[in-house]
């Protein structure tokens, strides 16, 4: 089971990939959005902000986050580290229910750029 600085690390991996994208990946990844990242297994929440083409982590909660985010995700640390690393396919755990990834319509769609 991953431990919360192995998810902190995994979500400062993915805040630097995305900030180096380009093209269609960037214009997505420069929304402006509040996100949390659920760990289930660790019963945690990361909270903070998509902006400037980066995930910036505010605070690390217990349990589920007291205000609704606009972009949420959920998923076990190994499932993030797995996602960040390449060795999990977003839409299949998506699809398969590994994954929770709850928006609005218009960041969905935005976001699917960086699926």
């Amino acid at each position: 089971m991953a431990t919360t600085e192995e998810c902190r690390a995994a979500l400062e991996k993915l805040a630097d990939s995305m900030r180096s994208a380009e093209g269609d990946v960037r214009t997505a990844a420069a929304l402006d959005r509040s996100v949390s990242r659920r760990i289930t297994d660790l019963d945690i929440t990361f909270v903070g902000r998509m902006t400037d083409g980066r995930i910036v982590v505010q605070d690390t909660l217990q349990g589920p986050p007291v205000e609704k985010a606009q972009i949420r995700l959920a998923m076990t640390g190994d499932d993030l580290v797995a996602l960040v690393d390449g060795e999990l396919n977003f839409a299949k755990a998506w699809g398969s229910g590994r994954v929770r990834l709850e928006a609005g319509l218009r960041d969905l769609f935005q976001l699917r750029k960086l699926l």
